[in-house]
């Protein structure tokens, strides 16, 4: 039997591991030396993408990444002045105008649409079928003793966009314009988690209640919910209801919500291949109404759930990403 020196072993050991690690790094090296920075927004469909791509840069490219904290339209001047590198998930309805001049600056791009979103005024099917004549928003001033505010039950609740988000000024001023100020009080929920126990509380208990929501989202999925009729949607009334500065909002429906991600221009300029792979996010709505239906019932919070959705729905995200990334992001899993 033949046996190799002890010292030559260790060289040998040395040497493959120095040579593997090496490749490792190379194979993983981040286009850029700090960490990526991301906008987390405090709504489901955004936690949780956020935290697949984030997962994926990690992994799969060898980055760094953190998240900044905040709202719509903060996030927006963020990414404008390169605090956030990525802002995933921006309704383009809820903030035609400030994306219009942060676009026209140069100092932001929109690379890529991850799904079409919708948005609207909602009653359950219960209250539907108790005032069968309320079809309309504007139907709505007759019938505010059904909707009483327990602040001020002389008006109705209008249960509005949370308070900082870009769907709260449409809404504010689609109430305004369907003149529900004598009728109704706006209120806004500190956050998305403080409206969504709060609607989940009143249907729960078979309470009437009107409110603001939007999909995808658990709680559209899980409600049996009737959707109130609008005036017909119009660009010019539309485009008013999403100024700050709309001086004379008047109704208009909801159109079909373009959903898509923004990225600082320095940072697509220094990270082409990130920028590449975040242009190609997109995600079928059957797809992420089943993943925030399994957040709901799992009870998750978003980093779980993003694991789930890159174990379960390989055919969506690796078409992302080059084969080798995909590679080392179903590795680390």
């Amino acid at each position: 039997m033949r046996f190799t020196p002890v010292k030559t072993l260790a060289a040998a050991a040395v040497f493959f591991a120095f040579a593997g690690a090496a490749q490792a790094a190379d194979a993983v090296q981040c286009e850029i030396k700090r960490p990526v920075n991301f906008g987390a927004m405090n709504w489901e469909s955004n936690l949780v993408l956020v935290d697949v791509e984030r997962f994926i840069m990690e992994k799969g490219y060898g980055c760094k990444t953190e998240t900044l904290p905040t709202e719509t339209l903060p996030a927006l001047a963020a990414l404008e002045r390169g605090d956030l590198d990525i802002n995933t998930e921006i309704w383009l309805n809820s903030v035609a105008e400030p994306w219009d001049r942060a676009e026209k600056t140069g100092k932001v791009k929109r690379i890529g649409d991850l799904y079409m979103g919708a948005e609207g005024w909602y009653i359950p099917r219960y209250t539907a079928e108790r005032l069968p004549e309320l079809k309309s928003a504007a139907d709505l001033p007759k019938f505010k003793d059904k909707f009483k505010d327990p602040e001020e039950p002389g008006k109705g609740r209008f249960y509005g966009c949370p308070a900082g988000w870009g769907c709260e000024i449409t809404s504010n001023n689609l109430f305004h314009a369907l003149k529900l100020d004598d009728s109704y009080t706006l209120y806004s929920p500190g956050t998305g988690a403080a409206q969504k126990a709060a609607l989940m509380s009143a249907y729960k208990r078979k309470q009437n209640v009107v409110f603001y929501y939007w999909s995808p989202t658990p709680l559209v999925g899980a409600m049996d919910l009737v959707k109130l009729d609008m005036s017909p949607y119009d660009a010019e009334k539309h485009k008013c209801l999403t100024s700050p500065k709309c001086a004379k909002p008047e109704p208009s429906a909801y159109p079909d919500n373009p959903v898509f991600t923004a990225v600082n221009t320095k940072f697509s300029e220094e990270a082409p291949k990130l920028t590449e792979f975040l242009s190609k996010v997109s995600v079928p709505l059957p797809v992420i109404n089943e993943t925030l239906a399994h957040m709901e019932e799992s009870g998750d919070e978003a980093n779980a759930v993003a694991k789930w959705f890159l174990k379960n729905k390989p055919d969506v995200w690796t078409k992302w990403v080059p084969a080798d990334v995909a590679g080392r992001v179903q590795s680390a899993l």
